[in-house]
């Protein structure tokens, strides 16, 4: 009889489901989307970042191209990330870019970034997952005497104000940005971006000159100083960063 059940126990834990992931989701603009292929090689740093962590952790970036805090609620893209979220989860939630140019048709005024930066907060407690703020990822842009400058400071700013006055983890990749191109100067810095020169790369035969949109490289940089935030909040996730075997 034991040895029936024994048996019995092995053959059903083979078909017992596999432990469920903890997921990551992202919700931003081009700056961290997943890439069509005609574009390449620009890159959204959200495309690297899935590949950090370890097998209990699924990143699903929802990130989409000229999105803000208004059009991603419009166009009903927030609506399944609420819907499909479980306790424990995660959302990083970066916009910034498209919200505060004013021609476009993505403009939001400074009053409703605030307010629907509140929403995605608490419709995100209100699933008992951890919400992450981010600031606008920094442009490339420097001065005449090579210094950089500020291109997202009042929305960054609101970001910034909204994470301390709803107590949630802020990641600053607007400053952390600026830093680093400052530190690696106007020429070096652009191989952070899609810089290419006529004829480089088939999908822009007349060579590309983008101080917004990352390369491979920049992408994957700043994948690594979000990674390196987390761990600097003491974030749970950060204890799933992908470690190495020893050998």
């Amino acid at each position: 009889m034991k040895k029936i059940c024994f048996i019995a126990l092995l053959f059903l834990s083979a078909f017992a489901l596999p432990p469920k992931k903890t997921k990551v989701w992202l919700i931003g603009d081009s700056t961290m989307s997943i890439k069509d292929v005609r574009t390449y090689p620009e890159t959204g740093w959200g495309m690297p970042f899935q590949y950090f962590f370890d097998s209990t952790i699924a990143v699903d970036d929802r990130a989409k191209n000229g999105r803000s805090t208004g059009t991603f609620l419009s166009e009903g893209l927030w609506q399944p990330v609420v819907d499909n979220m479980n306790e424990g989860d995660y959302v990083f939630v970066q916009f910034g870019h498209n919200d505060e140019v004013e021609t476009k048709k993505s403009y939001t005024t400074k009053e409703q970034f605030v307010a629907n930066l509140v929403r995605y907060v608490n419709e995100s407690k209100a699933k008992k997952a951890i919400p992450i703020l981010i600031t606008p990822v920094a442009r490339r842009k420097f001065d005449a005497a090579g210094h950089v400058q500020g291109t997202h400071d009042v929305y960054s700013q609101l970001v910034r104000d909204v994470a301390k006055t709803l107590n949630v983890p802020l990641i600053d990749l607007d400053a952390k940005g600026q830093a680093l191109y400052q530190q690696l100067g106007p020429e070096t810095s652009k191989y952070l971006f899609n810089y290419l020169q006529p004829g480089e790369h088939p999908n822009y035969p007349e060579g590309k000159a983008d101080d917004t949109h990352f390369s491979e490289l920049g992408a994957r940089k700043i994948a690594e100083m979000v990674l390196a935030e987390l761990r600097t909040l003491k974030l749970p996730l950060a204890e799933h960063i992908y470690q190495p075997r020893k050998k």
